[in-house]
């Protein structure tokens, strides 16, 4: 019998870009906004910059109804988009967009803190994927945030999907976590002894004013502010929806076999948390094609071979979860390639035409929007065996 504990939730951020320009738009059409909000009034929220835009599925219990959610989301908000002349796109960056060139929302939450930010705050073009998965016991959710470390770079490898940075071939598979470092209280969270040593943190910064609750924490992985959940950060938004799912169910898998296991992790030092540094970076720059810092083995890992071995001991989580099916696709990212291994491979391809680096862009810009839709058969695009030599 399959589960209903370990309800999770799933947010994802997407550009709005112009259908003819490919860019990133500059305002959102109010027409736009209230076509959207009318279709999904409790799913639907602005982003602090307005070419962005985000959704948030009901509580889940299933993956089959997450992937309902998600699926209805992304086509209706696609067709309410183009009826609007925009395109939706999931990725962590905008092929082209060029920051300087974006406007804030104006909403009270978002003034004070570009207020704050300055240029950091336009600079934020970023879109990425959030996974809540609900742990009741404050105590248990700081002890899995913290043992959740060494799988972070993981779970970021198999999203990855911000290849490209104001037009430009960034040489990284994923830039994303690249610019949203230059924010404060980002990266990942310290080793926190216990629930009482992480409020120490939250309470002397609200205290001293430094920001105004723990909403305003955005490391890669966080206690949620709202809710009794543990919220994945690090992730870019996925362009592909089963990859989502895919990720998803790793994640919530990952939380209940820390819950199960409370000794996994346990003795986490401060060269844990700089080796898991280490490979968040590695899995920015190579995504799946790279490797992994093993501490106990003194070793470099494939990313492959750290995927099978985790896989290999969820097998007990993702049976009772009913995550199997999903969670497999995870061996298809690695062995199929991530986004940006698709955005690169379709680039080079359309580059290499009559139209240049534009072209290679549009192709890029329009191959995340028909992905993004979620109602195709997810075929290869041509380029698809350009795909190893792009990374």
């Amino acid at each position: 019998m399959v589960s209903s504990a370990y309800r999770f939730g799933v947010e994802e951020e997407y550009f709005l870009s112009d259908a003819e320009s490919r860019g990133a738009v500059r305002k959102i059409a109010p027409r736009f906004i209230e076509a959207a909000q009318s279709a999904f009034p409790d799913e639907l929220q602005r982003e602090m910059l307005q070419s962005q835009i985000e959704v948030a599925t009901p509580v889940c219990e299933s993956m089959t109804q997450a992937r309902h959610s998600l699926r209805r989301l992304r086509s209706g908000l696609a067709s309410i988009a183009r009826e609007h002349d925009m395109l939706l796109l999931a990725c962590g960056t905008h092929p082209s967009a060029v920051w300087a060139r974006q406007r804030a929302t104006e909403a009270k939450r978002y003034d004070g803190i570009m207020r704050d930010l300055q240029m950091l705050g336009s600079r934020n073009q970023l879109c990425g994927l959030h996974v809540h998965v609900e742990v009741p016991d404050e105590d248990q959710r700081i002890s899995i945030m913290v043992r959740m470390l060494p799988f972070l770079p993981l779970l970021l490898a198999l999203s990855t999907s911000s290849p490209f940075w104001q037009g430009r071939r960034t040489g990284l598979m994923g830039y994303r976590l690249c610019a949203y470092a230059e924010l404060p209280r980002t990266g990942l969270p310290e080793l926190f002894s216990d629930a009482a040593d992480y409020r120490a943190y939250v309470d002397t910064m609200v205290a001293a004013g430094a920001m105004r609750d723990s909403s305003f924490v955005w490391w890669a992985i966080r206690p949620s502010h709202q809710h009794p959940t543990l919220e994945l950060r690090v992730a870019d938004s996925c362009t592909r929806l089963d990859d989502t799912l895919a990720i998803t169910a790793l994640y919530r898998c990952l939380v209940r076999h820390l819950a199960r296991k409370p000794g996994l992790n346990a003795d986490l030092t401060a060269a844990s948390r700089a080796l898991a540094g280490e490979n968040i970076w590695r899995a920015q720059r190579y995504g799946v094609h790279g490797g992994f810092v093993c501490e106990k083995r003194r070793a470099m890992l494939p990313v492959g071979q750290v995927l099978d071995e985790v896989l290999d001991i969820l097998d007990e989580d993702a049976t009772a979860l009913g995550c199997g099916l999903d969670l497999a696709h995870c061996r298809t990212i690695v062995t199929g390639g991530t986004s940006a291994d698709m955005q690169l491979a379709i680039f080079e391809e359309a580059r290499a035409g009559a139209g240049g680096q534009s072209a290679g862009l549009v192709a890029v810009t329009d191959w995340i929007a028909a992905q993004t839709r979620a109602d195709d058969d997810g075929a290869m695009p041509n380029g698809a065996n350009l795909l190893r030599g792009a990374a």
